[in-house]
């Protein structure tokens, strides 16, 4: 790790780098890379911040750029989170304003010389950055996005999380384990005893969080632990690596298929 990574890692969310960080990083890479983390400020149940996701996206992406040497950026720090306006202090905006962020960050990023950008979502309601995605890449834009559902179904098993993916849904096992590891200090007392399994969430988009949760929390916040949070954003940082590698290198992803 970098001085300056290091540094970006000490100061939490917001990346430390100078101008010249960025410029000597970029001079000893063939193709500089950013990640931006994006998170949402949404309600997690009475024990988690409303910021959790950012935090979450925030973590993750710290871990990338200790191991990596990729452009940080400060965290979207308020995304889609509609399915959520039942609770106090939840924030959204709209997928189209969400998606003209992200496209407008990444061509700013192109204009000074940053061409690919990987996006850590921490929501799982921004399902529009698959599209922003999936459209950039149809271009010939290199950008990604992170982690993908195989990428949390392993670190969920190297950590040893219990609960499934379909089931910890929200303020669950991981994001209870990830705020444990790298922000105890937001993570207040009531998890242990706040489990609530509704699996079945079929009308999730047309009815929102509140007609299965009365809590806002969908999973088992009591299993969560700090050393399952490390194991997780450990095992992240290790998925990064191929990103990096298509994003850096000049093939079409053949090699991925099998």
């Amino acid at each position: 790790m970098s001085d300056s990574q290091a540094r970006s890692a000490a100061y939490g969310p917001l990346p430390a780098d100078t101008t010249e960080d960025v410029r000597t990083r970029g001079a000893n890479v063939s193709r500089q890379v950013a990640v931006l983390p994006v998170g949402s400020f949404e309600q997690h149940g009475p024990y988690l911040p409303l910021a959790t996701d950012t935090l979450v996206a925030c973590a993750i992406a710290r871990e990338i750029a200790a191991a990596y040497p990729v452009h940080l950026l400060p965290p979207v720090t308020i995304s889609c989170s509609h399915e959520h306006a039942a609770w106090a202090g939840t924030v959204s905006i709209s997928s189209v304003t969400l998606h003209s962020v992200i496209r407008d960050i990444a061509a700013s990023l192109r204009r000074s010389g940053v061409d690919a950008l990987v996006v850590v979502n921490g929501h799982g309601g921004n399902y529009v950055l698959g599209n922003v995605v999936q459209e950039s890449s149809s271009r010939g834009e290199k950008m990604a996005l992170f982690p993908a559902a195989e990428d949390w179904e392993s670190a969920r098993e190297r950590a040893g999380v219990v609960t499934s993916l379909l089931t910890d849904m929200h303020a669950g096992e991981i994001e209870t384990s990830i705020l444990l590891h790298a922000h105890p200090e937001f993570v207040r007392p009531g998890y242990e005893t706040s489990d609530f399994v509704a699996d079945d969430r079929r009308h999730l988009l047309t009815l929102g969080m509140s007609a299965y949760t009365d809590s806002g929390v969908i999973g088992r916040p009591s299993l969560g632990s700090a050393e399952k949070g490390k194991a997780l954003l450990e095992s992240l940082a290790d998925a990064f690596r191929p990103y990096l590698s298509l994003l850096t290198s000049d093939s079409s992803g053949d090699s991925l298929r099998g």
